[in-house]
């Protein structure tokens, strides 16, 4: 019988989630991490970052005065208004997805409706399918791609538009508990990238090993070093310098044309993330596989910190909504997306089984996966506690 699962008593992430550290309070980093929110002076930070800004401006209006990588979402809604808010002259740069929704491509058209210069770049659909799948199959990722370009495109633009300061939104190692010392940077670097932004797993030279040309890889890879120096790129969190909260940025989104979906997105507990990719629905699921948490948990688990939801509150609607097998996700059906990477629904169930973390979910006496009729899966505990099935 697998051995319980340990969670935060605080939240209800479990000790699975990578990089995430339980202390001998039984308290997760990302709690911690949270709690010392509470003493920074965000005014100071405020402060610090308008000193920034005035150093990257560029007060003949010559070029952009920074780059903010947007995919139409919440948080890159905020930020860009954020920019201009404070006076700045932001280009938005955009890495197009492969699956855009027809509420994401609303909201990403929303984006030029605030006033500033886009930039959306769209790579080879042939490649990023081969590469879609073989990301599915050797690693579990079928967001791979969309991951790498989402860091690299915006770089790559800085420096060919020669505009040093990148814009990001929040450092995920620190609203999600990853290691100290990537949690309290405010600055994405090439390591924090090689380290948490995506490439886990998988190195685009890998992808040149298994017969993609190495031109077809072109906004996949990373500037080099001398180019980012002779630009001076630097990409700044701006959770670091503003309190961060995905809902609070949501409704400043929403009073400039932010559209939310019809109902909780599926695996999720809201409607107003994770809009834009169809690929999100598998991607969180092979999470869950993984892992044994999918996007509800993040979301709950963020609603506990900031007293939103109490932690009972939070384990009874992640047993309800986490992890449901992604026939749908976004109105878009499974066999569309697989349609797409010359997959049957067969093959996709035998490359969950194969990534599925069976020490985290229920099985039977012969040590198979146990599932409902709509092929999901029981964790062995939601809680400090043996499960109980729902």
């Amino acid at each position: 019988m697998s051995k319980p699962i340990r969670y935060c008593t605080s939240c209800v992430m479990p000790e699975t989630k990578p990089d995430l550290q339980i202390d001998e309070q039984g308290v997760c980093s990302a709690c911690n991490y949270y709690k010392q929110r509470k003493e920074v002076d965000w005014e100071a930070r405020k402060q610090e970052l308008l000193t920034l800004l005035e150093r990257y401006r560029d007060r003949h209006g010559n070029n952009y005065d920074c780059i903010v990588p947007v995919s139409g979402g919440k948080d890159s809604t905020f930020q860009l208004i954020q920019m201009k808010q404070l006076g700045l002259n932001p280009i938005a740069v955009t890495a197009s997805t492969d699956k855009l929704a027809a509420i994401g491509r609303r909201n990403l058209d929303n984006i030029r409706k605030l006033g500033v210069d886009h930039i959306e770049v769209t790579v080879n659909p042939r490649v990023r399918a081969r590469i879609n799948r073989l990301a599915l199959e050797e690693i579990g990722d079928i967001s791979w791609p969309e991951h790498v370009l989402i860091f690299t495109v915006p770089v790559r633009m800085a420096v060919q538009l020669n505009v040093p300061l990148i814009m990001w939104g929040e450092n995920s190692q620190n609203e999600y508990g990853g290691p100290a010392a990537a949690a309290e940077n405010n600055t994405l670097t090439r390591r924090w990238l090689e380290e948490f932004g995506g490439l886990l797993g998988l190195r685009v030279s890998d992808l040149v090993d298994q017969g993609i040309e190495r031109r077809s890889l072109i906004q996949y890879t990373y500037p080099t070093d001398e180019d980012l120096q002779r630009v001076g790129v630097t990409g700044l969190f701006l959770g670091h310098y503003l309190p961060w909260d995905g809902l609070r940025n949501s409704l400043l989104a929403q009073a400039h044309g932010f559209e939310t979906y019809h109902k909780p997105v599926e695996g999720s507990l809201v409607n107003y993330e994770n809009l834009d990719n169809c690929h999100t629905g598998i991607h969180d699921y092979f999470k869950f596989l993984k892992f044994g948490f999918g996007r509800a948990t993040d979301l709950a688990c963020l609603h506990v910190r900031r007293g939103r939801l109490t932690r009972d509150e939070a384990i009874e609607l992640v047993q309800i909504h986490d992890g449901k097998f992604p026939w749908e996700y976004l109105g878009c059906k499974l066999e569309e997306v697989l349609e797409d990477l010359d997959m049957t629904t067969e093959q996709f169930i035998k490359v969950c089984d194969r990534f599925t973390n069976k020490r985290v979910f229920l099985t039977d006496a012969r040590g198979n996966l146990v599932k409902d009729r709509h092929g999901n899966l029981t964790k062995v505990n939601y809680d400090n506690a043996p499960a109980v099935p729902v």
